[in-house]
Formats: structure tokens, sequence, C-alpha cells
């Protein structure tokens, strides 16, 4: 009977390891050169000079940079985008955080000092505007906070 218990405990701790958050991190002074694909979190402190998919939230911090297009279902960046942003949820800029493209997202919270400098689509039909070329957006105007 112990012998059970121990193993139920066990296929619990398991179960749970499986379940638990895990989050891939670029740590400073790493530079990456290629695309970088995740189901989970994405937290960069480095350099990506490729393209930056997450199924889950990417965190670009105040010393991160990523040379190539984001892909996400939620952004938190505080560092520098160079290419086009494109979250399904809430994108969120922080202060030092500076964006060289064009931006695509359903909720957006901009910190005073972030800088946008491209077009930014916004609400529930982002992702499918964003999958229209910059052609269709010629006229669109250019925020820069």
């Amino acid at each position: 009977m112990l012998n059970s218990k121990k193993s139920t405990s066990t296929n619990n701790v398991s179960e749970n390891a499986n379940h638990s958050p895990s989050v891939n991190i670029l740590s400073e002074g790493t530079k990456l050169k290629g695309d970088l694909n995740s189901q989970t979190d994405i937290r960069i402190a480095g350099v990506i000079d490729g393209e930056a998919v997450s199924k889950g939230k990417l965190i670009v911090t105040g010393n991160g940079k990523i040379i190539g297009n984001i892909t996400s279902s939620d952004a938190d960046i505080a560092g520098r985008v160079e290419g086009e942003v494109k979250v399904s949820n809430k994108l969120t800029l922080r202060e030092s955080a500076i964006i060289d493209g064009n931006i695509y997202t359903k909720t957006l919270i901009v910190e005073e000092g972030a800088q946008i400098n491209g077009s930014c689509r916004m609400g529930s039909d982002a992702k499918s505007l964003s999958e229209k070329s910059d052609a269709d957006y010629a006229g669109d105007t250019k925020v820069k906070s």
C-alpha cells in the first residue's frame, strides 16, 4: 500500500512538471543568427538576427534587439525591433522601446517615450490586415511618439 501511494505521488509530480510554464531565454551578450520558433514564452536580452515566433508571450528586454519580424500571442517590448510586429492579443511598448516597422495587434499599450517608426493597425481584424502588403496602406499616417 505504501508503494502505491509513492507511485501516485511521483506521477502527480511528473504531470505537474509537464504542465509548468517554461521560458526560452536568450541572455545578454548572446547573438543568434537565424529564426527562433517556440511553442512557449521567449525572453530576449541578447540579439536575434532573424524572425522570432512564439505561441506564448515574447519579451524583449531593454538590452534586447531583434533584426527581423516578430509574431506572437502577446509581447512586452523594452528594446529595439527592426521589422514587423504581429501580436494577436496584447502588445506593450515600454518607454525605452524602439520599433522600426509596422505593428499589427489587437490591443496596444504604449508608455511615454516609446518610439514607433511605422504604421500601426489595431483591432480584432489586425491579423488579417497583417497579411496584406504595405502597398495597400500607402496612405496611412506614420506614428512617432
